[in-house]
């Protein structure tokens, strides 16, 4: 019985020397393990901007095209791409020949209509007029004449000296002069209808517009500069045949361009008027201009192999220095907080839909959830969640992933 007693009793020691054993193993390995090496970096505050970067293209704010009016040849150019240019300037002259025979051609039609007119609301030519006025007084003759002897003949039947049929003939005399006389009094008041008239008016308003226009072409082949500014374009040389369409010289007054910028159809919705533009040129190194948009995308439209957008930026700082026709690299701040609590953007994690970040706590890791806010390609806004001083960690050396409650090293 005793001998049982001891057995059992050796038995449980053994069990709890062994349970100790196991929790001191565990202790140790829990206290002596190593500590994983995280890269940790300090909140900080900083301004913060969200950018997006493309391409543009530069453009007069109101360009000055001319073009050939006609198919004729270049007389003379008296200007050099780049020249500045006062306001009036003769630029450039076409030969005008076929143009003054034009014009010549339709001054003889606006005559012609005009005779036209002036015919159809005066009851005829002047000539139609006097043979009307003449063929009148010759019937008012015959219908007195006419009228003297329808009165002699009833006095001479009244005494049996005329027949009654010589009174009847007389009267139908005086019945055709009338009537031959009334046509003719008609006719010299209205000889024309109203339709008639309004087609001569037709006619004529057609006639004056395409003297009008034979006139504006052979003001255009000699090119004047409407206002001051740059000749920055000429494609013709004296001598050269131009076809009627082509263009001859573009000018602007290059104080005041705009950028015509092409952003990618993932960002439009994110464009507003108003938003701030910086512009670079790669030909001039170190130069910037700014600017701001001043027309959001109406419709995407396909550039290239691109669904694109197109904006227009106005420059709020112009110095001549950015030439018509060339390609820039534009860049919008979509949005800017000037004191934003920063941390790495590699130091943001999400679980759900929910951000978090692993906050260093005591030499190691506590996972901890925050509001976010404006983002940009390397960093984000931490609305709450951290305060200044924090110290969140984005990323190991070992290439083990952060766990919380883990004893790290940090390397800062």
């Amino acid at each position: 019985m005793a001998e049982a007693r001891n057995q059992s009793s050796r038995l449980w020691f053994w069990r709890g020397s062994a349970v100790v054993v196991v929790l001191v193993f565990i202790i140790a390995r829990y206290l002596l393990r190593d500590e994983l090496p995280v890269r940790v970096v300090r909140v900080a505050h900083e301004t913060l901007v969200n950018t997006v970067s493309t391409n543009g293209h530069v453009e007069p704010e109101v360009n000055y095209p001319f073009y050939s009016p006609v198919s004729t040849t270049v007389k003379a150019v008296y200007v050099q791409p780049g020249d500045h240019v006062a306001a009036g300037k003769l630029l450039m002259v076409l030969d005008d020949v076929s143009a003054r025979a034009h014009e010549a051609s339709a001054q003889s039609g606006v005559k012609a209509a005009q005779a036209a007119l002036d015919a159809a609301t005066h009851n005829g030519t002047q000539e139609q007029r006097q043979m009307a006025a003449a063929d009148i007084a010759r019937s008012k003759l015959e219908r007195n004449q006419a009228q003297h002897d329808l009165d002699a003949l009833t006095k001479l039947n009244s005494t049996g000296a005329a027949s009654g049929s010589e009174v009847a003939a007389a009267r139908q005399r005086l019945d055709t002069t009338e009537a031959a006389l009334h046509a003719q009094q008609e006719s010299a008041t209205s000889r024309y209808s109203s339709a008639e008239v309004a087609r001569a008016q037709a006619a004529l308003a057609d006639a004056e517009a395409n003297l009008r226009a034979a006139r504006q072409v052979v003001a255009e082949t000699a090119i004047h500069a409407p206002v001051a500014g740059t000749v920055y374009t000429i494609s013709v040389s004296r001598g050269d045949y131009a076809e009627q369409g082509r263009i001859l010289l573009e000018m602007a007054d290059l104080d005041h361009v705009r950028v015509r910028a092409y952003f990618d159809e993932p960002e439009i919705g994110r464009l507003a008027v108003g938003q701030k533009i910086l512009i670079k040129w790669d030909a001039r190194q170190g130069r910037e201009w700014h600017g701001h948009i001043v027309r959001a995308p109406a419709t995407v439209i396909t550039f290239g192999t691109r669904n694109v957008g197109e904006v227009l930026v106005a420059l709020d700082d112009p110095d001549g220095g950015l030439l018509p026709d060339t390609n820039v690299n534009v860049t919008v701040t979509l949005s800017s907080d000037p004191n934003a609590m920063i941390v790495p953007r590699e130091s943001l994690r999400s679980e759900n839909g929910k951000p978090y970040v692993f906050k260093v706590v005591d030499n190691s890791l506590a996972r901890t959830p925050v509001v976010t806010g404006i983002v940009n390609l390397t960093q984000v806004a931490i609305v709450s969640g951290l305060q200044d001083g924090d110290e969140v960690a984005t990323g190991t050396t070992s290439g083990q992933p952060l766990q919380a409650g883990v004893p790290i090293k940090a390397l800062r």
